[in-house]
């Protein structure tokens, strides 16, 4: 079993807490850094990955940005900024010295990958794999909007009802986006579901408001003008793209980073809602594990 250490960094006046499974053997093997959603998800769910530091000899670091988890903070929302973000994932590569690595992000996490590579130096950043993610906005709402018409008639009424109003409250509203959720993102965990995915974990829902919005469909926060669509033409670190059939990153969303990322590959999970890795687990290792060695 692959030793786990945790620490906190500082970070801000604050701390970030990260956890590190495994080590770095100097092996010929770049660690793997894992940026979970959100934004204020926490790591939790990766976890279901640890076993990549034995069955691949690899380090896997993984941390709870801040603003959740470990790493909660709440109170200051000039804080939630794609700046502080992109920061402390620089610092946090300082702090444990990750001069080489490959960088995982899912949804969130995924357009922290995309800003890395079109917007900073990323030295030593051997591939990006893009997991559940958007390149731009706009594609990702119109995208939403369509496929809400495979809802009900009820569910379709209340979301529009909210978005027009502003009003982002009442039980019709709570029902819709839960059937929503429910539809392409993910279940409630039961009884069989892993240990880290039914723990209780403190989601960071100021950062989620004031850097996302009120609901995955409708970005007002600081991110609301996310838009990647061009310069992601010109990355030229390898890509890898995860999505899943049924993901909120539908297949749409998907193919156009696939078109317009130079050499970029694509896998395709066909019972995947949005968190591949805990629906086809074994199938996201595999196929994960290959592409790290294959760029490493």
């Amino acid at each position: 079993m692959a030793k786990i250490t945790e620490g906190y960094m500082p970070y801000l006046g604050h701390e970030t807490y990260y956890r590190i499974v495994g080590e770095n053997k100097n092996n010929g093997k770049a660690p793997l850094i894992l940026l979970h959603g959100g934004p204020g998800s926490t790591h939790n769910y990766f976890e279901v990955l640890d076993c990549i530091a034995d069955m691949d000899d690899r380090q896997l670091i993984m941390y709870d940005q801040i603003g959740c988890g470990n790493s909660y903070l709440d109170g200051c929302p000039e804080m939630w900024t794609k700046k502080t973000w992109m920061e402390e994932l620089e610092a946090l590569r300082e702090h444990l010295g990750l001069k080489e690595c490959h960088i995982l992000g899912q949804s969130w996490g995924g357009m922290m990958c995309i800003i890395y590579a079109c917007d900073y130096k990323h030295e030593g950043v051997k591939s990006f794999i893009l997991s559940s993610t958007l390149s731009h906005n706009k594609i990702w709402t119109d995208e939403h909007h369509r496929r809400m018409k495979y809802l009900t008639k009820e569910t379709q009424e209340a979301i529009a009802e909210a978005e027009r109003t502003g009003n982002y409250s009442g039980e019709a509203y709570d029902k819709a986006v839960a059937e929503f959720m429910d539809r392409f993102c993910n279940g409630a965990p039961d009884e069989n579901s892993p240990e880290c995915l039914t723990r209780p974990k403190r989601a960071g829902s100021e950062s989620y408001v004031y850097g996302w919005g009120n609901n995955e469909f409708t970005p007002n926060g600081s991110l609301k003008d996310y838009d990647y669509a061009e310069e992601i033409k010109s990355i030229d670190t390898p890509c890898m793209i995860f999505n899943g059939a049924e993901d909120l990153c539908s297949p749409v969303v998907a193919k156009y980073m696939y078109d317009n990322i130079p050499n970029a590959e694509w896998h395709l999970f066909a019972h995947s809602r949005h968190m591949c890795f805990v629906e086809e687990t074994e199938e996201y290792i595999e196929e994960l594990i290959k592409w790290l060695n294959k760029n490493d």
